[in-house]
C-alpha cells in the first residue's frame, strides 16, 4: 500500500462548529486568506491525517505547508477525492438522517479554497485558531482491554490467507461489548479482518500450538460476527447505554485475511482493542454481514436474478462489462435462536466489495409502512466506491428515530461494478495478476474475486 493511499486509513473525526469561518472574506472586500477562510475548515476536515508524524504523506498544520500544495488542495477538494467521503446524497438515494462527523466540504467552503488557491494563497492576519485535533489514530477511545495473537503471522506466495486467531477475554461475567479497534500489524498485506463469538469455546480445540489455524471460508464454530476491519475503517466509538453481550467464558476467533500477493510480507501481528458498558445497557447490539449470496433461495431471498442470468441467478461479471449489477436481499425472519425477533434499528452502515466495485445502494423495503412511512427507504449509497475507505457510515439520530427493520421488511444490497479497463482500480487488480485484459470475474473469498455485501450494526431494546 502507498503512503498515499495509507494516509486514507485513518481520519479524525469532529463535529466543531464552522460559525464565523468566512466572516473576514467580506469584510475584506478581497481574496480569502489562510488563517480567517482556510485553516479552520482544514483543522475541521484534513488535520487528523496532515499534520506532522501522521499518516497522510505531507502536513497541513502550517501556513508554510499548504501554501506549497494550494494548487493541489484546490483540485482535490473541488473533484471531491478529499476529504475521503462515500456516502453522499444522490437522486435515488436520501436517507432521511445525516451522518455523524460528516467530514464533507460544502459547495461554498470547496469555493473558498478555490478562490484561496486562485488568489495567491494569502496568509493573512494570523488570529487565535481553533484547537486542532491529534494525529489520527486507530486507538480506541478509552480502551479497557486488548487482546493479541500468541505468535506473528507471516504471510508468503501467490494465494490469499485466511488465518483465524484465538482470544481469550478471560471474562467471569456478561459483558457488554460497546467500543472497539483492530490494531493492524501490517496493512501492506491485511485486507479485511473479523472477530466472531465463540460462546462455547470451540475453537481451542482448531487452534495449533500456537493459538491460530487456517480458515478459507469461515472459522468453523457457530458464533456470529463481533466486529469487522477493513482499508479506511475508524474504531467504533459506541454510545454508553449501547452493547454487544458476550458471556463468561466465551471465547473470540479474530479471522485475518492476509493478501501477499507473490511476496513474502513482514510478520503481522494485528490486535483488538474492546471497551464495555459500565452495566447491562438499555439496548443490546448485533453486528451483521448481509450479502455476499451464491445463488436464490426458495423464498425468493439471497442472490436475486439479472437480465442476462441465463440459468436462474449467477454471480458473474463479464470481462469489460461495465455497470454490471448484482443485487441480493434478506428478509428478516419472525424468530432468531427460538425467540421472536425483535425490532431492529440501523445504527451504523457500510459496504465491502473489491477492484471491479464504482457504487453501492442499500434500501429497506418495509412490509407493512407505519403511517407516513415510504414502502421503501434507502439507507446508504455510495456512487463512487473506493476500496481503500471503507468505513461504517453512523447516523446523526437518537435510536428510536433510526431506520427501523421489522420482522418481514427485507433488507436490499445493489452492487454495481465496472470490469474494464476505464476503472482504475481493476488496472492495479490486472498489473498484480500480471495480466493485460480484463477476465470474468466471479463471487469469490480472495480479494481478486468480488463481493457484495452490507455491514450493518443494529440495535434493539434489551429484553
Amino acid at each position: 500500500m502507498s503512503a498515499r493511499r495509507a494516509a486514507l486509513l485513518l481520519m479524525t473525526l469532529t463535529s466543531a462548529s464552522l460559525a464565523g469561518c468566512s466572516s473576514d472574506l467580506g469584510a475584506a472586500g478581497g481574496a480569502p486568506t489562510f488563517h480567517a477562510d482556510v485553516e479552520p475548515l482544514l483543522q475541521r476536515s484534513c488535520l487528523g491525517c496532515h499534520t506532522p508524524g501522521g499518516v497522510a504523506p505531507f502536513s497541513l498544520a502550517r501556513y508554510d505547508d499548504a501554501k506549497r500544495v494550494a494548487g493541489l488542495i484546490a483540485k482535490v477538494t473541488r473533484e471531491r477525492t478529499m476529504p475521503p467521503w462515500g456516502a453522499f446524497e444522490t437522486d435515488e438515494c436520501r436517507p432521511r438522517h445525516g451522518w455523524e462527523a460528516d467530514l464533507r466540504l460544502s459547495d461554498e467552503e470547496v469555493a473558498t479554497i478555490d478562490a484561496w488557491s486562485a488568489g495567491g494563497a494569502l496568509e493573512g492576519e494570523r488570529a487565535p485558531s481553533p484547537a486542532h485535533l491529534a494525529p489520527g489514530s486507530a486507538e480506541l477511545r478509552g480502551a479497557q482491554l486488548e487482546l493479541a495473537p500468541e505468535a506473528p503471522f507471516v504471510a508468503a506466495g501467490e494465494s490469499d490467507q485466511f488465518r483465524c486467531f484465538v482470544l481469550d477475554p478471560k471474562l467471569s461475567d456478561t459483558r457488554y461489548l460497546n467500543g472497539w479497534s483492530f490494531l493492524v500489524g501490517n496493512p501492506e498485506i491485511v485486507h479485511h479482518a473479523l472477530v466472531f463469538l465463540d460462546a462455547r469455546g470451540d475453537s481451542e480445540a482448531l487452534a495449533g500450538p500456537d493459538g491460530s489455524y487456517d480458515c478459507f471460508g469461515g472459522p468453523r464454530i457457530e458464533g456470529g460476527v463481533v466486529a469487522a476491519w477493513a482499508p479506511g475503517s475508524l474504531p467504533f466509538d459506541g454510545e454508553p447505554h449501547i452493547g454487544a453481550a458476550l458471556p463468561a467464558g466465551a471465547r473470540l476467533v479474530m479471522q485475518v485475511h492476509y493478501h501477499p500477493a507473490g511476496a513474502t510480507a513482514a510478520p503481522d501481528m494485528t490486535r483488538f482493542q474492546m471497551r464495555f458498558t459500565p452495566s447491562r445497557p438499555e439496548y443490546e447490539m448485533l453486528f451483521a454481514l448481509l450479502g455476499n449470496y451464491s445463488r436464490q433461495f426458495a423464498n425468493g431471498d439471497g442472490l436475486q436474478p439479472g437480465p442476462a442470468d441465463e440459468r436462474g441467478a449467477t454471480f458473474r461479471i463479464p470481462a469489460d462489462a461495465r455497470d454490471h449489477v448484482e443485487a441480493m436481499r434478506f428478509t428478516l425472519p419472525a424468530t432468531m435462536n427460538g425467540q421472536p425477533t425483535p425490532d431492529l434499528h440501523v445504527h451504523s452502515i457500510g459496504a465491502h466489495m473489491h477492484y471491479a466495485g464504482i457504487d453501492v445502494k442499500m434500501d429497506i423495503e418495509h412490509a407493512s409502512g407505519a403511517p407516513g412511512q415510504e414502502t421503501e427507504e434507502c439507507l446508504l449509497q455510495v456512487p463512487s466506491w473506493d476500496l481503500t475507505w471503507q468505513r461504517l457510515y453512523r447516523y446523526a439520530a437518537a435510536v428510536e428515530d433510526l431506520p427501523r427493520v421489522a420482522p418481514g421488511d427485507a433488507l436490499k444490497v445493489r452492487c454495481t461494478y465496472d470490469n474494464s479497463l476505464d476503472n482504475p482500480h481493476l488496472l492495479a487488480a490486472l498489473r498484480e495478476r500480471r495480466s493485460a485484459s480484463p477476465v470474468d470475474v466471479l463471487l469469490g473469498e480472495t480479494a481478486l474475486d468480488e463481493m457484495c455485501l452490507a455491514r450493518i450494526a443494529f440495535v434493539y431494546r434489551a429484553r
